[in-house]
């Protein structure tokens, strides 16, 4: 493992992460103008790498949020329980009518030729009120926190969502704490209130305090400012565009000693071809490539951080930190849902070569 990062080794926490909680409605492979049931996930992007390191790799992790006190958030609080993960909630009281609400996310699952839809319902949504000031940071890190972790989709919720993201970073680093950010850049969300330039103002800013990024070029040249890419990718596969901006992204923002991401070519809804690849302290590493039949595409990318965080929280190399990632997106997108239904034991065979043969 690269000493560069400096990893606690112990915590009452391995993992911390900080985001909105949203509940996904899924109607499987029927659209949503002609479905008639759905079922319901409970997702983040940021709660979604902590449910997966607490409940198929087994660490101690825990997720600051907001909560509010109807059914809806007592359904969400559930599954947080139900995958293991130790809550942290600034609460909020609905009024029965408007809310404040938990985000709902719409997202059919495709078929074949028919690429899946996703849309949203983020109207006055808590998390989005989140402020600096809404958490007894100190407290928590006292206690003991390995590695906390945000995201740029809570980070473009609203003006103040950001801004306490940066607080939160700066108790982290004081704590000793390594700190972890996926971009995920969403374009929508910027638009609503400041467009890109205000997001690559706000990254920028949160990014001076992150040791590990998670990111592909797109993100690092919306989100970061980073100028076009070097090299015209051949494939989705060719992972030569991002290795081309990780140079000005690591020259811009020198704390950055990681910056990891997956490459995916889709060739159908249900067909994908899967890697992964991870810069780490001026070094590349690249997983295997296999074929995927997904089942749900929806969290791939969240358990391939997952899987890339416990490598490099257990003390693997970076390479087995790639393939372990790399090993449980994949397994993630057989599974319905937005968060892992696999086991440790399982990623550790598939990154090592195991087959898809019946298990007896």
């Amino acid at each position: 493992m690269t000493s560069a990062l400096n990893i606690p080794q112990t915590g009452a926490l391995d993992f911390l992460s900080l985001g909105a909680l949203v509940h996904r409605l899924d109607p499987g492979i029927i659209p949503f103008r002609k479905a008639t049931h759905c079922d319901i996930h409970v997702s983040g992007g940021e709660f979604n790498v902590a449910a997966n390191l607490a409940d198929c790799f087994r660490l101690n992790t825990g997720v600051a949020t907001a909560m509010v006190d109807y059914p809806i958030g007592d359904l969400i609080a559930e599954r947080v329980r139900a995958m293991g993960v130790k809550p942290f909630y600034k609460k909020f009281k609905h009024d029965g009518v408007r809310g404040p609400n938990m985000a709902a996310v719409y997202s059919d699952r495709g078929q074949g030729v028919r690429a899946p839809v996703v849309f949203y319902n983020r109207s006055n949504e808590a998390a989005a009120q989140l402020k600096p000031g809404d958490f007894n940071w100190k407290e928590i890190f006292d206690a003991g926190v390995r590695w906390f972790h945000s995201g740029g989709i809570f980070a473009a919720l609203s003006e103040t969502t950001g801004e306490l993201i940066i607080e939160a970073m700066k108790a982290a680093k004081a704590a000793g704490a390594v700190t972890s950010f996926d971009l995920n850049y969403r374009q929508k969300l910027w638009d609503i209130w400041g467009g890109q330039a205000k997001a690559v103002d706000v990254l920028a800013r949160i990014v001076e305090h992150v040791d590990v990024l998670v990111g592909n070029e797109e993100d690092l040249q919306k989100g970061l400012g980073i100028e076009g890419q070097d090299v015209e990718a051949k494939s989705k596969l060719d992972p030569s565009a991002f290795y081309a901006v990780i140079e000005k992204a690591v020259k811009k923002f020198p704390n950055v000693k990681a910056v990891a991401t997956t490459l995916r070519e889709v060739h159908s809804t249900n067909r994908h071809s899967w890697a992964a690849v991870a810069w780490v302290s001026g070094k590349t590493y690249q997983s295997p490539t296999c074929e995927l039949d997904v089942v749900d595409r929806v969290g791939g990318g969240d358990g391939y951080a997952a899987g890339f965080f416990y490598g490099l929280l257990s003390g693997a190399s970076e390479q087995e930190a790639v393939n372990l990632g790399w090993s449980h997106g994949a397994l993630l997108t057989t599974f319905p849902g937005d968060t892992t239904m696999a086991t440790v034991e399982q990623v550790k065979a598939f990154a090592k070569g195991g087959s898809a043969r019946i298990q007896r």
